[in-house]
């Protein structure tokens, strides 16, 4: 999988958050899928912050932040399979994570987790200027 790109839609691209473990760079989106898996965890995204931040036990930490890179990360490989049945890539595990990652990096990634949620949960707002506009 090193060098052959995941195709994924271009919204999936847009809300993408791209890393690289042991070489191989994976896309962390924040899927509906993934939110749900999240809310079962944690109750809810809101929640998520205050899991990852207040944890007091260092290894508790650390496998709070694999399983979410694990989680992000596969996101986009589902999409992948969906959309290439006849060119399927294997899902990533929370051992290779493990393996392929320093705590150095975990650490790194906790922004890119940020960013994948803050992207998957954006709204496009566009104004209308036009109604803005002040008659005087």
């Amino acid at each position: 999988m090193a060098d052959e790109k995941l195709k994924i839609d271009e919204a999936g691209e847009e809300r993408s958050t791209t890393i690289d473990i042991g070489g191989t760079e994976f896309k962390m989106i924040l899927t509906t899928k993934a939110t749900k898996e999240i809310a079962k965890r944690y109750g809810g995204l809101e929640n998520l912050g205050d899991k990852l931040m207040k944890t007091e036990n260092f290894e508790m930490a650390l496998d709070e932040i694999v399983w979410l890179i694990t989680l992000l990360s596969n996101q986009s490989i589902l999409i992948h399979n969906i959309r290439n049945k006849d060119d399927r890539k294997e899902l990533l595990t929370e051992d290779e994570v493990e393996l392929l990652t320093t705590p150095f990096d975990l650490a790194n990634y906790k922004n890119a987790i940020m960013a994948s949620m803050m992207k998957g949960t954006k709204r496009n707002v566009e104004s209308d200027d036009s109604k803005n506009e002040v008659v005087g």
